[in-house]
């Protein structure tokens, strides 16, 4: 059985919903059957400025800096430095770093990783990475984008920010670059091994290519987050093919980390 509440906002469709088998729009099974998964869902391509809006909203306030016990995080990849851009070596913990002297600005409870080959930020919308179509990829705020390289695949999970002690999150969105296929780009969340549901982010539908999706689970801890960019993993000396959808990513944001325990 499951119940879906479906309310239009604006020039966007926000759902929320309670689900006893599978979540609303996901094409996971709750593995337990007994627990529900309430959560609301905000998603959107072309002008997503409302869906970014009304996300933050749901993730409250304020934009923290320090550890807090409310509010959210957001990333933007615009501070990182020139010596950690354009490389395949971006480290996954860049945005979790332990060390008290670096500023608050890398301490913000979250680790990235992937089964490939690396993590790339660019200023260069991977216009050196991905030949033959170097216009396909841009920045919602410029100047620079995020992407694994060698896999479509993209682990996230969650750190008391400045510390290594695990945290969970209530919610999590991303900014989506030239998603040109339906129902193959997504965010799938995690509540320990549990998934909590798969949510697939919505094909561009103007010239700037720009697609937004984020969903909160109030009654859940999430731990882990995987996103799926596209259909294949973008690597360096990539030859366009029509044949495969290609992904990068914008801006990050959450909720405030908070002690899983």
């Amino acid at each position: 059985m499951k119940t879906t509440f479906k309310t239009v906002l604006g020039n966007f469709t926000l759902f929320a919903c309670i689900a006893l088998i599978s979540a609303c729009n996901s094409e996971d099974k709750d593995p337990n059957p007994s627990q529900e998964i309430n959560f609301t869902e905000i998603k959107g391509s072309g002008d997503i400025n409302t869906q970014i809006a009304a996300f933050r909203t749901l993730l409250g306030d304020p934009l923290n800096t320090t550890v807090n016990s409310t509010g959210r995080r957001e990333i933007n990849w615009d501070a990182v430095p020139d010596n950690q851009t354009n490389t395949d070596t971006f480290p996954g913990d860049f945005f979790n770093s332990t060390d008290p002297a670096l500023p608050a600005g890398r301490k913000r409870g979250v680790v990235f990783s992937t089964p490939g080959n690396g993590l790339r930020v660019s200023d260069k919308d991977f216009s050196d990475v991905v030949s033959g179509n170097s216009e396909q990829f841009k920045a919602f705020s410029p100047a620079r984008t995020f992407a694994a390289i060698g896999s479509n695949k993209m682990d996230l999970t969650f750190k008391i920010p400045g510390t290594a002690n695990a945290a969970f999150v209530r919610g999590f969105g991303a900014i989506f670059s030239d998603v040109d296929r339906a129902n193959i780009s997504s965010i799938e969340f995690f509540e320990g091994d549990k998934s909590l549901g798969k949510f697939s982010v919505p094909a561009r539908s103007d010239a700037n290519g720009f697609s937004f999706l984020g969903v909160v689970f109030p009654g859940n801890k999430v731990t882990r987050v995987t996103v799926t960019t596209g259909s294949a993993g973008i690597t360096n000396g990539y030859k366009y093919n029509a044949n495969d959808d290609l992904v990068v990513m914008d801006d990050f944001f959450y909720s405030e980390p908070a002690a899983n325990q």
